[in-house]
């Protein structure tokens, strides 16, 4: 999220409390869009919280660690709550897009999660779109916020489409939010 809005990355971790929240006017298809990302808590002590920031959501984005198998096997519970909490009117074809995140990490016996067996993940699930990234050196992040802006915009009513636009994220290895996107 904000390797997307700031360019920007921070060696120091840092847990989300509750949510994290930032804004980035883009330009699509000759639009100006406004998304509003949310980054919702992964521990479980949050997920109460989750209903207050998924209802409203146009696309969900769910991001795991390509060097935790953990973090990969839990994005079906991760899909599942958020469907659960958002309560979208059209849950099979609600947008998700999954990353593969830290794909920069390269010490021989990191990575743990294949492409492969992502992209098999989301031929189950629908052909959810996915992109291996990295939040570090910014490897395919543009490209994936491209797909979400996207995947966002395809159930926007009609007459929706001429008020001032605001698309909502959400994502990390649980969903993360913005103004229209999940």
């Amino acid at each position: 999220m904000n390797q997307y809005v700031n360019k920007k990355f921070s060696n120091q971790y840092k847990a989300t409390i509750g949510a994290d929240f930032l804004t980035k006017e883009v330009q699509f298809e000759d639009r100006l869009f406004t998304l509003q990302i949310w980054d919702t808590a992964g521990q479980e002590r949050f997920q109460s919280l989750g209903v207050a920031f998924y209802r409203g959501a146009d696309c969900c984005v769910l991001v795991y660690d390509v060097n935790s198998m953990k973090s990969f096997d839990n994005l079906n519970n991760w899909r599942e709550e958020f469907l659960i909490q958002a309560s979208p009117s059209d849950p099979d074809n609600f947008p998700f897009v999954l990353l593969g995140n830290k794909v920069d990490v390269d010490d021989g016996n990191s990575r743990v999660v294949s492409e492969k067996k992502a992209k098999a993940w989301c031929a189950s699930k629908g052909n959810i779109p996915y992109f291996e990234t990295s939040a570090k050196d910014g490897t395919n992040v543009e490209e994936a916020f491209q797909c979400i802006v996207k995947n966002a915009l395809k159930n926007e009513p009609e007459e929706e489409l001429y008020v001032p636009d605001t698309v909502d994220v959400v994502g990390g290895n649980r969903a993360q939010r913005s103004s229209g996107c999940c």
